[in-house]
């Protein structure tokens, strides 16, 4: 296995994010407890769907979770620039092409039980490698270790991957950002998630500007002042303004009641993952 530190900017750590994201995950949970393997798209770059998949997967962590950060963005992947310090030779690219197994691709973090797979070298061919075999594989061994796997797609709106991945997971996450897409264009995404069969848990609204006039900035700064007393010593000083952006998180949807499904045993071919230090298999 691999080891490697994550950079978070000041941002990232502003009390007021955090806690943005810790709805958010607590969202998911009510989701249902089969919900487990979920992908976050957007419709178009820059929306900040890779900064939501990292950030919930360390809430997840901060929980207690067993969480592993699979970065599916294989044309244009921004994680490794964004957030790694260290070097990290092998990703998952070397793991769907066969040459390398998943235990050794995976990354030890320093955030207590978050793992990360990166993306690794960009492939000629990406949705042909996550709609293969050795995808769905790869997910239904890191189901018997993982409490939550997050996994960050591209953008539906460009490419069709993120529908590829979207139907071999649990639910998937719709990231938009405010005042960036048009509701058509955000439906016609929706409505190509359907098609691929993906179960919408909901959808983040991100980089809500807190500084004009509106709900969003009364409820930025009623929040501030509420908290900043408590939790500004640990966070910052809650009156300086650490950023512009804030996240909505997604609506509460109906609690799920199917049975969840068992995969079975793990390939035994791909890698069972038993001797990862720390990771307990849940079978």
């Amino acid at each position: 296995m691999q080891q490697t530190q994550l950079h978070f900017s000041q941002a990232e750590n502003d009390y007021r994010i955090k806690e943005a994201y810790k709805t958010l995950r607590s969202n998911v949970e009510f989701s249902g407890s089969d919900v487990r393997a979920i992908s976050v798209t957007s419709c178009s770059p820059g929306e900040g769907k890779s900064s939501v998949s990292m950030a919930l997967a360390r809430a997840f962590a901060e929980a207690g979770k067993k969480t592993v950060l699979v970065d599916a963005d294989m044309r244009k992947s921004v994680l490794v620039g964004r957030y790694r310090t260290g070097t990290v030779r092998l990703g998952l690219t070397h793991c769907l092409v066969g040459r390398e197994k998943l235990s050794s691709v995976i990354c030890e973090t320093d955030i207590p039980n978050l793992y990360v797979i990166f993306s690794g070298p960009v492939p000629p061919n990406p949705s042909e490698l996550l709609g293969g075999k050795m995808f769905s594989k790869m997910l239904d061994n890191m189901r018997h270790v993982f409490d939550y796997i997050i996994i960050d797609t591209p953008p539906l709106g460009s490419v069709i991957d993120a529908a590829v991945i979207a139907k071999q997971c649990d639910g998937t996450v719709l990231v938009i950002q405010d005042n960036a897409v048009s509701y058509r264009f955000a439906q016609r995404v929706k409505d190509q998630l359907d098609k691929a069969g993906a179960k919408m848990l909901g959808v983040v609204l991100n980089k809500v500007d807190l500084s004009g006039k509106g709900i969003y900035s009364h409820y930025g700064k009623y929040y501030g002042r509420y908290y900043g007393k408590y939790y500004g010593k640990y966070y910052g000083n809650y009156g300086e303004e650490v950023s512009k952006t804030s996240i909505a998180a997604v609506g509460t949807p109906p609690r799920r009641t199917e049975t969840p499904v068992h995969h079975g045993a793990p390939d035994r071919d791909l890698d069972d993952l038993d001797y990862i230090e720390g990771v307990v298999r849940k079978d």
